[in-house]
């Protein structure tokens, strides 16, 4: 167990959301394609209150939603209107540019609502980084599933534990929801080069080892574990073959740092495509 890499989480707020961000870490600043994991933190939102993050752009990255918990409404400037649901993919893929907006349905805002989820971003290879823009939305009961004595395992991206998913990732990817029950084991293969794994609840041994609660531990090339589950848990595991170095800066992530320069330029100036229908925009920090 020498040779696993633990990421601790950092606490940070996105309008109002709290969140736990795994990566990019000092430790580690991609996990296979992955360079960006928040964990949306399980929140309850009185009538009148949710989500509501204003149009905002990207480049070089496609992004993934996964919700565990309540609904968003995802808009971008492909014209895409789309409510996502728990077990949905909401996959966006930004190339030479996009925009889009996440908030809660208005159906929730009156009611109240919790929201609980994940959202990662993958790099591009460099030759889609500058690409057509594409949105695709891929409901739960599309994704492919493997539940077998006491594990459940939902694909949600890539290849991997004998499932292909049918979300259009640009590079060999790994990204499933595991959840075990309680004394069931899972043996983890050295599919992928590069792979993570992290805890959301329960108690789980990796080999012998403790897994810590929203902690990322990445895995060392070609070797191979055990999960054993003490509780009933849930896991994600990511991965996928590394890309090579990306800057990324706000929300724009390029292999030729010029590209973030013209891309934070365009958006400054209002040269880029709106999202329909909306007005406020978050503005490039300063």
């Amino acid at each position: 167990m020498t040779n696993l890499i633990l990421i601790q989480p950092r606490a940070e707020d996105v309008e109002g959301q709290p969140i736990l961000r795994l990566l990019p870490s000092a430790l580690r600043r991609s996990v296979g394609p992955f360079v960006f994991f928040d964990h949306m933190l399980a929140t309850a939102y009185a009538p009148g209150r949710g989500v509501n993050i204003r149009q905002h752009p990207h480049i070089g990255l496609s992004t993934l939603t996964y919700l565990f918990e309540g609904e968003l409404r995802h808009k971008d400037s492909l014209g895409s209107d789309q409510q996502v649901k728990p077990g949905d993919v909401s996959w966006m893929t930004a190339g030479r540019g996009v925009a889009h907006v996440e908030r809660t349905p208005e159906s929730l805002l009156r009611s109240g609502s919790r929201l609980h989820g994940l959202q990662l971003w993958l790099a591009l290879p460099e030759v889609d980084e500058q690409g057509e823009p594409s949105y695709s939305h891929h409901p739960a009961a599309s994704l492919p599933v493997s539940e077998a004595l006491g594990v459940r395992i939902c694909l949600i991206a890539g290849q991997g534990f004998c499932l292909q998913s049918p979300v259009p990732v640009r590079s060999p990817t790994l990204y499933a929801e595991l959840q075990l029950d309680a004394g069931a084991t899972l043996a983890i293969p050295d599919e992928h080069p590069e792979r993570a794994v992290y805890l959301l609840e329960g108690e789980v041994l990796l080999d012998d080892e403790p897994l810590p609660m929203h902690g990322m531990l990445v895995l060392p090339e070609g070797e191979t574990f055990t999960l054993s589950a003490c509780t009933g848990s849930r896991l994600v595991m990511i991965g996928g073959a590394p890309l090579g170095p990306r800057r990324m800066n706000w929300n724009f992530l390029a292999s030729d740092p010029a590209l973030i320069e013209q891309a934070k330029q365009r958006w400054a100036a209002g040269d880029w495509p709106p999202v329909p229908g909306e007005i406020e925009r978050i503005e490039l920090p300063r």
